[in-house]
């Protein structure tokens, strides 16, 4: 009875070589130039046919255990590491926290095939995405900086949602700083930018969103900049805004990045709010730089320092306008505030403007000079909580939305 024997095509062709050297229809020389190897090779797997029929051309490695294949031992080793320490990280996290913590180094790959033999990964399709054109880094660090605020539960479920407020140097990818906050409001953005600028001075230029915090969006308004906008004007910043996520995308990615493993290691650090948060952040930003920061094209760092006339404390303020009534007073949020001058009718009708931060008034100015004030004694009414429209997410009660029975009016 005949045995069936199975063959890769490339041992199907030296057999049919084979044969046509013992039928004498070709010789060993020209069995070698179709084999494609050297005369010495065809003359040895000519003996081992003679020998052992068409079973010798086979190879002997099939059905064997690879050289390369993973010891058992540490198979199962990483395999309950991940499982009870990492089931929910990607197989790249995984195997960078294996080598870092327990010391075991393995591939990505490896590490991708064993979490989806035991069911902790599932390999994703990639969606098609739009194609948009590149755009090309910038050469300098601080030239452009790309800004923008990532909502996510940071913490789990040890803390609410929270803000982290993002900035990307174009040229390197680098985060230069990061912070983490309750809300995405103007305050804010002026004590990130306030810490930026301290750490590396001003850059040329920042790149964000078209959110309400940083241009004007209403049509009727008759303002032409936010107060962010003014601020970084005064600093000679530029401030452009991007017309879609995609333009911004460095910082898009970085969010990315962050929401997948920030998160895990604010877990493993066992921190539950954001003034632990902030505190650990300067140490994961160094990490970060070191794995996902480039090298920029030139090495000059065109960051500025402040000028003596550029006070941050005085620039990065809320302004409100004001008019002055007969009594020299005028009303801030509810309460009465007094004007201290002896030159009571240059006083009558004109408009103060109002500095405020940190929900402080912190000068009334007129043409350019700072006026004394007091705050009057007496209140006009109860002050009501004032709460900006971004804090409405995160302090609105979430409730399930009632199903109405099948015989309700609506249904």
């Amino acid at each position: 009875m005949k045995t069936k024997l199975k063959m890769t095509l490339k041992e199907a062709d030296r057999y049919a070589i084979m044969k046509d050297v013992e039928a004498g229809k070709i010789t060993l020389v020209k069995a070698s130039e179709e084999l494609k190897s050297s005369y010495r090779h065809t003359r040895r797997i000519w003996q081992r046919y003679q020998r052992e029929g068409p079973e010798g051309l086979i190879s002997k490695r099939r059905s064997r255990p690879s050289n390369h294949q993973l010891d058992g031992e540490l198979r199962e080793k990483a395999l309950n590491l991940i499982r009870k320490r990492y089931p929910d990280y990607g197989p790249t996290l995984a195997a960078e926290k294996l080598e870092e913590k327990h010391e075991l180094k393995l591939s990505k790959e490896t590490v991708r095939m064993l979490m989806i033999q035991e069911g902790l990964w599932k390999p994703k399709r990639k969606k098609e995405q739009k194609v948009h054109a590149r755009r090309t880094r910038r050469s300098c660090y601080g030239e452009l900086v790309q800004l923008d605020g990532s909502y996510e539960y940071w913490f789990e479920d040890r803390a609410e949602k929270c803000c982290l407020l993002v900035t990307v140097d174009d040229a390197t990818s680098k985060i230069p700083h990061m912070k983490f906050c309750r809300v995405e409001t103007t305050e804010d953005y002026f004590r990130l930018i306030e810490e930026y600028i301290g750490k590396h001075g001003r850059p040329k230029a920042y790149y964000s969103d078209k959110h309400g915090i940083f241009r004007i969006n209403a049509k009727e308004s008759l303002r032409q900049q936010t107060t962010l906008g003014e601020g970084l004007k005064q600093l000679g910043i530029e401030l452009i805004c991007a017309h879609s996520p995609q333009a911004k995308g460095r910082v898009e990615r970085a969010n990315g990045i962050l929401q997948d493993r920030l998160i895990k290691e604010l877990r493993e650090e066992k921190i539950s709010s954001i003034e632990e948060g902030n505190r650990y952040l300067e140490k994961y930003r160094r990490k970060y730089n070191k794995k996902f920061g480039k090298r920029a094209a030139s090495p000059e760092d065109v960051h500025r320092p402040l000028l003596p006339s550029q006070k941050l404390e005085e620039i990065f303020v809320e302004k409100t306008m004001r008019v002055v009534s007969k009594d020299l007073s005028f009303s801030y949020k509810n309460e009465i505030y007094q004007i201290e001058s002896n030159y009571k009718h240059r006083l009558w009708g004109k408009r103060v403007e109002i500095h405020e931060r940190d929900g402080e008034i912190k000068s009334v100015m007129l043409g350019g000079k700072k006026l004394k004030y007091k705050k009057w004694k007496e209140r006009v009414t109860p002050v009501q909580q004032t709460i900006d429209v971004k804090e409405l997410e995160v302090l609105w009660p979430t409730r399930k939305r009632k199903k109405p029975s099948r015989h309700h009016a609506w249904r």
